[in-house]
């Protein structure tokens, strides 16, 4: 053994904040040991034995030396075994298996199976990209995440699928010669085929109120024994495509979460979980370092189907994101940050009664299960009821011709909105309406009116300026005219007539 000293990189991700980490290696002649310095204290024993058994059954003998392995700066709490292969070829190559030379300035992603073999791991689109950032162009990953790794610009991606070959391929200098070339791109991208508006029987107002919140991102609360799921599922089909960068942070987070079927995301996704999830299952968990269902509906659709049904906790944690468009789930000594930019789209029966059962709920019944959407209404601008309906009219429109007008609409916000860190109407503070976009005086007038009179909250002014605003939007004006703070007004009342 001549070589006593190696070094090379690999990528920690806590949430979706990478962070690109040294690890180096020393072999000091003695009795056969692995030490490894910088993991989290649970995860190092499992990692020493999937590093040992993965050398042995690659055909490698374990050097003779005692090895010391250190992270820097030091791995948080959650350990997902991403680094397994940086840390077996720091090992090696200290010990002169590898040449140390032929590891330094490069990236090593993979989870170590016992055998031998390379495991594919989340996160790595915003691991590369951090490696990239850093300077680090070359990246080595499991065969199968080559692909979602090759789509970070300037990457140099190696695919690899076993240790043995990748300590071959290091001794023989051949690394580089097995990089990933992506197929060409194509040069058109086809919407996903998906559900169809024009298949909604009736429910003129549920359409409207649909369109409204695809054009200026607002919410939307759905009332009634109707088609509220088919209406949800077809909110995504009416928005327009992703940009660049809201596209790369949708890949990241299903990247992040496993799923990279949905990468790149080119369009808004939908997430709709079941009333039976837990909270980390809705908002994230740090143990697992994995996003929930509000950062899988990121400058998407998230759908609560039988919203009164969901648990307190995970309905009353909704608010916080709604208002600031993140979720910050703590554990373990830590917080962790997960993007949360979605439409919310919640919908409720009248009452608790299966439907299809004659109901027998008193008043008071009705009023305790809508009650438990007590937190999250005031922050619903939009209402609007749903009924089966006889579609004795033909078809409804189809969701290609809403979407045109979404699309007119948004690009409207978006010139407006064009030097400020705001996408949509749903997103402008108070204080830049009443200053830097102000209405018409005739429909602040209004809304003032409505907030004298009780039917409106202090808190929920704002909120209809900005559906004003995207009606405004919808019909081309300039701001919004009286008309249109009416129209928010009606919007406001939805199925009960009275708001909220």
């Amino acid at each position: 053994m001549t070589t006593a000293y190696a070094s090379t990189r690999s990528v920690a991700l806590v949430g979706l904040d990478p962070r690109v980490v040294d690890i180096e290696a020393d072999a000091v002649p003695g009795p056969a040991e692995l030490h490894l310095v910088g993991l989290p204290e649970l995860s190092v024993w499992p990692a020493r034995a999937r590093i040992r058994s993965a050398i042995f059954n690659s055909g490698t003998a374990w050097p003779d030396a005692k090895v010391t392995v250190s992270i820097s700066p030091e791995i948080p709490p959650v350990y997902d075994a991403a680094a397994d292969l940086a840390l077996t070829l720091a090992a090696l190559a200290a010990c002169g298996v590898v040449p140390p030379e032929r590891i330094a300035g490069r990236v090593f992603l993979g989870e170590l199976a016992l055998d031998g073999g390379i495991c594919p791991i989340r996160g790595v689109l915003p691991a590369v990209r951090a490696a990239v950032t850093a300077g680090l162009r070359t990246v080595v990953v499991p065969a199968d995440c080559a692909p979602e790794a090759a789509q970070v610009p300037g990457a140099v991606v190696v695919p690899v699928t076993r240790l043995g070959e990748v300590i071959d391929r290091l001794r023989n200098g051949t690394l580089d010669a097995y990089r990933y070339r992506p197929p060409e791109p194509s040069a058109t991208v086809a919407r996903p085929p998906g559900a169809d508006l024009a298949d909604v029987p009736g429910n003129e107002a549920a359409r409207r109120a649909l369109e409204v919140c695809a054009a200026g991102g607002h919410h939307l609360f759905l009332t009634g024994d109707g088609p509220a799921t088919m209406l949800a599922e077809r909110l995504p089909g009416i928005l327009p495509p992703l940009g660049v960068e809201a596209a790369r942070e949708v890949a990241e987070i299903y990247s992040l979460a496993g799923r990279s079927d949905r990468a790149p995301g080119a369009f808004p996704p939908l997430c709709a979980p079941h009333h039976t999830s837990t909270p980390a299952a809705i908002f994230g968990s740090v143990a697992a370092n994995r996003p929930g269902a509000v950062s899988l509906a990121h400058r998407g659709v998230l759908h609560l189907a039988d919203a009164p049904e969901f648990g307190r906790p995970a309905l009353d944690g909704l608010s916080r994101p709604m208002d600031t468009g993140e979720v910050r789930v703590t554990g373990l000594g830590r917080t962790v940050r997960y993007p949360a930019r979605f439409t919310l789209v919640l919908d409720a029966r009248r009452c608790p009664c299966p439907e299809g059962r004659e109901c027998a709920c008193t008043p008071v019944d009705r009023r305790r299960y809508l009650h438990r959407l007590a937190l999250l209404l005031p922050r619903i601008a939009i209402r609007a009821p749903v009924a089966w309906e006889n579609s004795g009219g033909g078809a409804g429109e189809s969701s290609a011709a809403v979407a045109t007008r979404v699309v007119a609409a948004r690009l409207r916000a978006g010139h407006r909105l064009a030097e400020t860190p705001w996408r949509t109407n749903a997103e402008v503070p108070a204080l830049e309406l009443r200053t830097s976009f102000a209405a018409e005086p005739e429909a602040v007038e209004l809304l003032r009116s409505a907030v004298n009179t009780g039917l409106l909250t202090v808190e929920g002014f704002p909120r209809l300026l900005r559906v004003a605003w995207t009606l405004a939007d919808l019909r081309g004006a300039d701001r919004p005219g009286v008309d249109d703070a009416a129209g928010a007004l009606e919007l406001w009342k939805g199925a009960d007539g009275e708001g909220r």
